[in-house]
C-alpha cells in the first residue's frame, strides 16, 4: 500500500503536467486577443504592458514557463527562500493563477474561491442523489430479475444513459418549474433550487450505477457462499444488504472515483441550463472570450480534483478488498 501511494503521489506533478502542457497549446491557439476585444475588459495600457511583462503574453514559450512558475508554488517558495520577498509578494496565494481578463480586480483565484463550492455542493448532493437511486435500482432488479420492477430499472437506466442532461433538465424544468410552479425557473438561493439541478446531474451516473449494482448482484447472489448462508437460516434482507451488495458494491467504488470528479466538475450544462453561478459557466466563458488566465486555472483545478479522486478510490479500493495486489 505504500509503495503504491508513493508512486501514485510521484506521478501526480507529472499527469497535470502533461495535461497544462495539452491546454496551454489549445488555449493560445485559440482565434483572437483578449485585450483588444472591444466587447469585453480592455486594461489600461500600461496594465497591460505589465501583464506582458510579468507573463511574457507575447511570446508563448516565455508565457508557459512563467505561468507555471507561478502556478505551481515555485515562485512562492523562491520568494520565501529569499527572505520572505517585498509585501505584495507575501499577498499572493501560494498557487497564483493570474489575474482574470474579462472581469477588472479580479484574479482567478478569487473567481474560483468564490465559484468552485457551489460547483462542489451541487456535485455532492447529485452524487448522493446517484448512489441512492441506482443502488436502489440495481439490488431491486437483481433480486427479481425478469420482473417488472427490474425492467423498469433497466428501461430508466438506459433513458439516463442515453438523454443529455441539457434534455433532462429542460423537461424537469416544465414540468416542477412551468406547470407544477413548485421551483423558480433560473434562481439560485435556497435548497429548494438545488435539487432539480442535483437530479439531472445524477441521472446518468445513477443508471450507470444501477447496472454496474445489478450485473453484480445477480453473480454474488448465485456464489456458494448465499447459498450457505439461506441454509443456516440468515434472513434474505440481511443476505441481500449485508453479504451480498457488500461484495457487488466493489465495481461501484471503483467506478466513483471518475464519477464523483466529473460530477463535480463536468456540470457545465447544467450550470448553463439551471443559471448556477458555479465554474462551469466561467469556464465556457473563458474560452469565448479566450482568458488565457482563466482557462489554465480551471482546467488545472478540475485536472487536480480528477487525480485526487482516483487516487483516493484507488487507495480504498485496496482497503476494502485486501486481495488486491498491493505492488
Amino acid at each position: 500500500m505504500t509503495a503504491m501511494l508513493i508512486r501514485r503521489l510521484v506521478q501526480v506533478p507529472l499527469i497535470l503536467l502533461v495535461i497544462y502542457t495539452v491546454t496551454f497549446a489549445l488555449a493560445w491557439l485559440l482565434p483572437g486577443n483578449p485585450l483588444d476585444k472591444p466587447e469585453g475588459r480592455r486594461p489600461p495600457v500600461e496594465v497591460q504592458e505589465a501583464m506582458k511583462a510579468q507573463y511574457s503574453l507575447d511570446n508563448p514559450f516565455k508565457f508557459y514557463i512563467s505561468y507555471l512558475d507561478q502556478a505551481s508554488g515555485l515562485a512562492w517558495l523562491r520568494d520565501r527562500g529569499r527572505g520572505g520577498g517585498d509585501e505584495a509578494a507575501a499577498e499572493r496565494p501560494i498557487f497564483n493563477l493570474g489575474p482574470c481578463l474579462q472581469y477588472e480586480d479580479w484574479s482567478v483565484n478569487e473567481i474560483i474561491g468564490g465559484a468552485l463550492p457551489v460547483s462542489i455542493v451541487l456535485g455532492l448532493v447529485a452524487l448522493v442523489f446517484a448512489l441512492a437511486i441506482g443502488l436502489a435500482a440495481g439490488v431491486v432488479g437483481a433480486v427479481r430479475p425478469g420482473s417488472w420492477m427490474d425492467v423498469s430499472s433497466l428501461l430508466v437506466a438506459l433513458i439516463g444513459i442515453s438523454l443529455p442532461s441539457f434534455v433532462i433538465g429542460t423537461a424537469l424544468l416544465i414540468v416542477f418549474a412551468v406547470w407544477l410552479e413548485w421551483v423558480q425557473v433560473a434562481h439560485w438561493g435556497s435548497p429548494r433550487d438545488l435539487l432539480l439541478p442535483a437530479l439531472t446531474l445524477s441521472l446518468p451516473f445513477a443508471a450507470y450505477i444501477a447496472r454496474l449494482t445489478r450485473l453484480g448482484m445477480i453473480e454474488v447472489l448465485s456464489a456458494d457462499f448465499i447459498r450457505t448462508a439461506r441454509a443456516k437460516g440468515v434472513s434474505e434482507t440481511r443476505i441481500v444488504l449485508r453479504h451480498a451488495l457488500k461484495v457487488a458494491f466493489l465495481p461501484v467504488l471503483s467506478y466513483l472515483g471518475p464519477a464523483a470528479a466529473y460530477v463535480m466538475t463536468g456540470s457545465f450544462i447544467v450550470e448553463k441550463v439551471f443559471n448556477i453561478p458555479g465554474l462551469g459557466q466561467h469556464f465556457v466563458n473563458s474560452v469565448l472570450n479566450k482568458d488565457l488566465f482563466l482557462i489554465m486555472g480551471v482546467v488545472l483545478t478540475y485536472s487536480t480534483m480528477l487525480v485526487l479522486f482516483n487516487l483516493t478510490v484507488d487507495i480504498l479500493y485496496r482497503w476494502v478488498d485486501p486481495r488486491i495486489e498491493q505492488a
